[in-house]
């Protein structure tokens, strides 16, 4: 596998990083928890770079242009759910979910929304007002199922939302760090920068080698996803998903140690990055759950290391 992209890929990825930037860059996501109807400039900047007319199913280019649209606006929170446009299925935003307590990302967008779980079966939504008691994100809604019986999802749809999900979290590690790496640098402790300490450095060699490890597996991933079976094609997905909040829990906790306090205000990236990408890493299941259900694959056989 060439872990290279594709020219006109990058040359996607290259031009949304710079339409983002002039979007105010992580600003931008501040700016919609004040007003969220600064939000529809997110839409704008997506439109103009050709996001709306991205079929991810139909072949692995656009799939691929989709993940580095993903990354790009992980690294950035960029307050719009790219995702579930990406993975929409007749007209309706798809967004995976928890039946027993569901929760939607930019719930109130106002689009038409579609719940399915990771065995499949998928619920029209009615999306509530915000979840003020226990949401773990800006633009987290509470939902219900809707009434109609429950249909059918194409398991490459929930292998697709996934490992988009992972380049998501992945832009926005890739951010992280690169604030943190500026921080230390800067920081004067003891009369020295804090990059100095060989404590550190051990702790950002740490975090840059699991980030970088992180874009190999989305890639590999990515590729794999136009070979082998379907339940193949989702033990890869959620496999990648598992270790992206891993690798995430783990970044970003060593992120804040070394910010210390400070990576907790909002006048810092680091904290916004952290809240804003919460709901991504935790629905539609927690760590703990996914592995779970990633454990009878494994049993299957269609859990499987192999290239070819």
């Amino acid at each position: 596998m060439d872990s290279r992209l594709p020219d006109d890929v990058g040359q996607l990825a290259e031009a949304a990083t710079r339409r983002f930037r002039r979007l105010g860059g992580v600003d931008a996501a501040r700016r919609a928890e004040a007003d969220p109807a600064t939000r529809e400039t997110a839409r704008k900047a997506l439109d103009e770079l050709g996001a709306f007319d991205l079929d991810i199913r139909a072949d692995a280019d656009q799939l691929l242009a989709g993940a580095v649209l993903c990354r790009a606006a992980g690294a950035v929170v960029l307050p719009w759910p790219l995702i579930p446009h990406l993975v929409r299925v007749s007209g309706r935003h798809l967004v995976l979910i928890d039946p027993g307590h569901v929760r939607v990302d930019h719930g109130t967008a106002g689009f038409s929304w579609l719940g399915a779980d990771l065995t499949g079966s998928a619920w029209p939504l009615e999306t509530g007002t915000p979840d003020v008691a226990g949401r773990l994100g800006p633009f987290v809604t509470g939902a219900a199922l809707g009434q109609e019986q429950p249909g059918r999802i194409d398991g490459d749809d929930i292998a697709r939302y996934l490992t988009l999900q992972s380049w998501t979290i992945l832009g926005a590690l890739e951010s992280a760090l690169a604030e943190v790496t500026e921080h230390v640098r800067t920081r004067q402790q003891f009369g020295q920068a804090l990059s100095r300490f060989q404590a550190v450095r051990f702790t950002m060699a740490d975090i840059t080698i699991a980030v970088q490890g992180l874009e190999q597996l989305a890639k590999l991933t990515t590729w794999r996803l136009g070979r082998g079976d379907t339940p193949q094609r989702i033990a890869d997905a959620m496999a990648l998903r598992l270790h992206a909040t891993e690798t995430a829990v783990t970044a970003l906790r060593a992120s804040h140690q070394l910010y210390g306090a400070l990576g907790f205000c909002d006048e810092t990236d680091l904290s916004v990055l952290d809240r804003h990408l919460q709901p991504t890493l935790r629905y539609p299941l927690s760590a703990e759950r996914l592995a779970l259900a990633l454990v009878p694959f494994a049993g299957s056989g269609a859990l499987t290391a192999r290239i070819a």
